[in-house]
């Protein structure tokens, strides 16, 4: 039932204002590899034009938690999903419990007042109509989404487009509080590439940290723009994975895998 409503949805959108282009979570035809290769390519477009680039990772305190289900039908009434629908999904929304196991005890049942269902097939799909207007509210800078994994650049030829950074920081922020989302500000970070200009960003009043290099979607992203680190430690995770399989084969040469692989098809029946 959830694959049908979530089908019908999409069409409908598809259909009208459709999915923000800087979406690439659980969409298709998008993502990580998007999500990675298309702020990649300005960026390296930038600092080749002789610009600078400023980068704001942002990061959410339990995005997909914290969806207020009011503002979450809000949403849906904005996108004009048939009416009805909607009152399906309110239902589906409405009175539901939760309780936790631990080994073999259980805690008492807690409502669920607000969040998407994780592990439904319309949790993702509500979550990416409740972000959809997000990219909407920023003017001057490049915004860059995978679910609630939100990313901030732009190109910095003075500090003055450092300042308009900072107003599309600050209007995300003025988005988040209307629409009940909070952001982790501690795991929010700034990397800086190719200048040295000392504009700080602030964030709800707390100053961002500076970092050289920070993880995206599982990739190390360095100042530089570099692969070395990423590279760096994809080899050593395979070398990990070589010493493991080392320790524990006695006979690892390739006849003894060979004959393994003749062994095992011998074996299959016919």
């Amino acid at each position: 039932m959830e694959s049908i409503v979530c089908d019908y949805i999409v069409n409908q959108l598809n259909e009208g204002a459709s999915f923000s282009r800087s979406q690439h979570g659980f969409i298709t035809g998008r993502s990580c590899a998007t999500n990675l290769l298309t702020p990649f390519e300005h960026w390296t477009d930038w600092l080749d034009s002789g610009f600078g680039v400023d980068i704001i990772y942002l990061d959410y305190k339990k995005a997909f938690d914290s969806v207020d289900h009011v503002k979450l039908i809000e949403k849906l009434y904005d996108n004009n999903i048939n009416c009805r629908l909607i009152q399906w999904i309110a239902a589906f929304l409405q009175d539901r419990r939760m309780k936790v196991k631990v080994k073999l005890e259980f805690s008492d049942w807690v409502a669920v007042l607000s969040g998407v269902p994780q592990g439904s097939v319309l949790g993702p799909l509500l979550f990416l109509i409740f972000v959809n207007d997000l990219p909407h509210w920023i003017r001057n800078s490049m915004v860059l989404m995978f679910a609630d994994d939100t990313k901030l650049s732009c190109k910095v030829s003075d500090e003055n487009d450092c300042s308009l950074l900072q107003q599309d920081l600050d209007c995300l922020l003025e988005w988040t509080k209307y629409w009940h989302l909070d952001f982790n500000v501690d795991k929010c970070k700034v990397m800086r590439v190719g200048h040295e200009y000392s504009t700080e960003y602030k964030l709800d009043g707390n100053m961002l940290q500076r970092v050289q290099e920070e993880k995206d979607l599982g990739i190390t992203v360095t100042s530089d723009l570099k692969p070395l680190v990423q590279c760096s430690k994809a080899v050593a995770k395979a070398m990990q994975v070589l010493g493991v399989i080392k320790r524990n084969f006695v006979l690892n040469d390739n006849e003894a895998g060979l004959l393994a692989d003749s062994q095992r098809t011998d074996m299959r029946p016919s």
